[in-house]
């Protein structure tokens, strides 16, 4: 009997740390159209997040990447690499690069990146230390709970009525 109540003890504290350790490792992000590392733009080269995600006024959504963005700077940097030349011709022919998005919010709700940033919020907040990772992937859950908790931690208002629309 002492020796099956410690297998047991065995098995449950191998299964814990088996379960500790997948929480711990975040799925890959989606497969992007062209290969983009956030840990060499915002963490080698030191580049801020509005560098390349611009928040069009009076919009409250962040921007992503053009490709006439990306090739202000490279045009010189790297235009030889096969990643690059990708863009150069999404570039010339003034196509949209349609980057798959890591984050999804759903439509009822209203959320504004604007008032995060002015409230105290960085980047890093939501997404995580986005300059280490080499491919962009979700670090966070972002749904009610995470944002209620946040809200009530941080004094901000949880009427339902400030981030979801009237419902009819």
């Amino acid at each position: 009997m002492k020796t099956f109540l410690q297998l047991g003890c065995v098995f449950a504290a191998c299964l814990i740390a088996v379960v500790a350790q997948t929480e711990q490792q975040p799925l890959p992000g989606p497969q992007q159209p062209i290969a983009f590392s956030h840990k060499l733009h915002a963490g080698t080269q030191n580049l801020k997040c509005a560098t390349c995600h611009k928040n069009p006024d009076p919009g409250d959504s962040m921007g992503l990447a053009t490709a006439g963005l990306c090739m202000q700077c490279h045009s010189d940097v790297k235009p030889d690499s096969p990643e690059i030349q990708k863009l150069a011709a999404y570039a010339k022919d003034n196509r949209e690069i349609k980057w798959r998005r890591v984050y999804q919010i759903p439509s009822y709700v209203f959320f504004s990146h604007r008032s995060h940033l002015t409230a105290g919020a960085t980047c890093v907040t939501c997404h995580g230390e986005v300059k280490e990772m080499a491919q962009m992937y979700k670090a966070k859950e972002i749904n009610m709970a995470s944002c209620m908790n946040c809200h009530q931690a941080n004094k901000a208002s949880t009427d339902c009525l400030f981030c979801h629309e009237k419902m009819n």
